[in-house]
């Protein structure tokens, strides 16, 4: 394998002492190569539509922008790399979230280093890596929604699932208020609504819910 031409990896974190210290495990490894640091999510996006690396290891707690808040915005850039969130938030929602929004796997900032950078291996080969814990969140937390999903999306008014579709296509409140011949203010009205009946926080979780959705039943 070391004959192969090294993964490169781009590392997102705002510890200077953990990309250092990461790093210098990294050059020990024929098959991996480390092309970029950023302390920050605007810089990370930046540089990974710049570097186009193979590999990117991304904080959840950031300041600024969030690592979930980075996660979306390097997808929504067009950003393919494989993106693994490395950090110390062990929290069911923050599983489950960065998996929904493209990440390709989650590990834990206290698992054993040999283990970071075998699982930085695995996914530099396209596997979904994650620290052996959270294997077992991410499986319930999957198998569980599914009653309460089709109990919240039959608690929305047509009105409500319409603007929840048109959400998910990424309209605003004013373009979602011309196609359906209502004011922006009702839009807002019905938005509220939706979100209260759905327990998420924003539209963007309900974009990505919706579309989390969709793709099942289209399945």
């Amino acid at each position: 394998m070391s004959s192969l031409t090294p993964a490169t990896i781009m590392m997102v974190d705002d510890h200077p002492l953990l990309r250092k210290g990461l790093t210098q495990l990294i050059e020990l490894e024929d098959e991996l190569q480390v092309i970029g640091e950023a302390s920050n999510g605007q810089d990370a996006v930046a540089m990974a539509v710049e570097l186009e690396p193979d590999l990117i290891t991304l904080d959840l707690n950031m300041q600024g922008m969030d690592g979930l808040q980075t996660l979306k915005s390097l997808r929504d850039q067009g950003v393919e790399a494989r993106i693994i969130m490395l950090t110390v938030s062990d929290n069911d929602e923050d599983v489950v979230e960065a998996i929904r929004l493209g990440a390709d796997g989650y590990l834990l900032k206290d698992m054993e280093p040999e283990d970071i950078i075998q699982k930085l291996k695995q996914a530099a080969l396209g596997k979904m890596v994650m620290s052996p814990q959270l294997a077992e969140i991410l499986v319930t937390a999957l198998r569980r929604p599914q009653r309460q999903t089709n109990r919240a999306l039959a608690s929305l008014t047509s009105r409500e699932l319409d603007i929840l579709k048109l959400i998910a296509k990424g309209m605003s409140n004013k373009l979602i208020a011309r196609e359906l011949d209502i004011s922006d203010g009702t839009v807002k009205v019905h938005v509220k609504h939706l979100l209260k009946k759905l327990d998420l926080r924003s539209r963007v979780e309900a974009a990505v819910w919706m579309v989390n959705q969709q793709a099942k039943i289209d399945d």
